[in-house]
């Protein structure tokens, strides 16, 4: 499948902008709109390998470097304004990372229209999704958590981990991928209330790599809820019911009063992983702490002794290779204009990318939540 856009025709066309300083529209020329983005024209469209909320990822081949690289192009189907300040945030927060185990962004490159905004990756091979059956699991995990480190250092909350979102080069590397939810710390997610600004940290991350590393090990999804009312009963189920005795403040958690939690005294984490080893157990159980301030970080986690014991995580260059034409199925507000926003963006100029939002806010997917930010959703609604 080859497909390519058309360059943007007439240079004295010009399109309206707002000035951002004075509210009033501007004309410019359509020469000078994209500033130094390339046009997306220069890369040739070898096929779609995923589509998710927001956007559709495409594999392609830069055309003056033969380069193959994962093109994504942002969703705007329902952007009146421009561009959504999610893919805003995408786009800054990608920037200021540099990280082997976080996917690099390499450019933001445009179409015909001030709509047409793609962002330029680097490829990878696989996702973990497809791979659960023929990857050494403390390999993979020990690049994720280092991946969430570097982030967490930068004050960076992924808030979508999961392992689709985790992408395999053909190296043996682990990236990071997807950043359309991702947060800095210090910016409460809309609406701005103190349960929000308590429960949207860095153990959200971390909790769900304590689920990623179940599912490795399960081969399957360890708490596959289809509600946040089943996603609770499921956890309860694992982990015991919890109480103010392991966690002082879980009284206080938001919309608990409506609930009746089910009376689980047991933590059956043993029991679901019995070939798991002591120091295995003694991570999940850490990741998988209830309260949020008690949790693993991810510096915490590299120094866990199931990373020292056999099997030893490998040498990347050990792992398998994998052909270059896999089908990824890569689950991939206020707005401003689109070329503006961008514009500052690679320029470095600062943008808000955190205003009083009327939407309510992207929902962090279920199946990786404890239950402080699964009551936090049910609260919102």
């Amino acid at each position: 499948m080859n497909e390519r856009e058309e360059k943007p025709s007439s240079s004295t066309k010009k399109t309206g902008l707002v000035s951002f300083l004075t509210g009033k529209p501007i004309e410019i020329p359509e020469e000078h709109l994209f500033g130094k983005c390339r046009f997306v024209g220069e890369f040739e469209k070898l096929n779609r390998v995923g589509e998710g909320t927001y956007g559709v990822v495409y594999r392609a081949r830069d055309t003056k470097t033969n380069e193959v690289v994962a093109l994504k192009k942002m969703r705007m189907e329902k952007e009146k304004d421009g561009m959504p300040i999610s893919g805003l945030r995408e786009i800054m927060l990608l920037q200021s990372c540099n990280h082997p185990n976080i996917v690099c962004l390499k450019e933001v490159v445009v179409g015909r229209s001030l709509e047409s905004i793609f962002l330029v990756m680097e490829y990878c091979e696989q996702d973990l999704a497809s791979l659960l059956d023929n990857m050494q699991i403390p390999f993979m995990e020990t690049q994720v958590f280092k991946g969430l480190a570097y982030l967490h250092l930068k004050e960076i909350v992924h808030r979508d981990v999961k392992v689709s979102n985790l992408l395999l080069t053909n190296m043996g590397t682990i990236k990071i991928a997807d950043f359309g939810l991702a947060r800095e710390l210090g910016y409460p997610m809309s609406p701005m209330t103190p349960q929000v600004a308590k429960t949207q940290t860095t153990g959200v991350d971390m909790w769900a790599a304590g689920c990623i590393l179940g599912e490795l090990l399960l081969h399957k999804p360890l708490l596959p809820g289809k509600s946040e009312i089943e996603q609770i009963n499921l956890i309860i189920n694992l982990l015991g019911t919890p109480n103010d005795t392991i966690w002082p403040e879980f009284s206080q958690l938001p919309a608990i009063e409506n609930f009746t939690l089910k009376s689980q005294p047991y933590n059956n984490l043993k029991t679901k992983f019995p070939v798991l080893s002591p120091s295995g157990q003694r991570l999940l159980n850490f990741l998988f702490m209830y309260d949020p301030k008690r949790r693993a970080t991810a510096e915490e986690c590299l120094k866990s002794l199931y990373f020292k014991e056999n099997p030893l995580p490998c040498d990347p260059r050990m792992m398998p290779t994998f052909p270059q034409h896999r089908n990824l199925k890569q689950p991939l507000g206020m707005q401003q204009s689109a070329t503006s926003a961008i514009t500052q963006v690679l320029a470095g100029q600062p943008v808000n990318l955190y205003p009083q939002e009327r939407q309510p806010p992207e929902p962090v997917p279920s199946t990786k939540l404890g239950i402080s930010e699964l009551l936090n959703s049910i609260q919102r609604r």
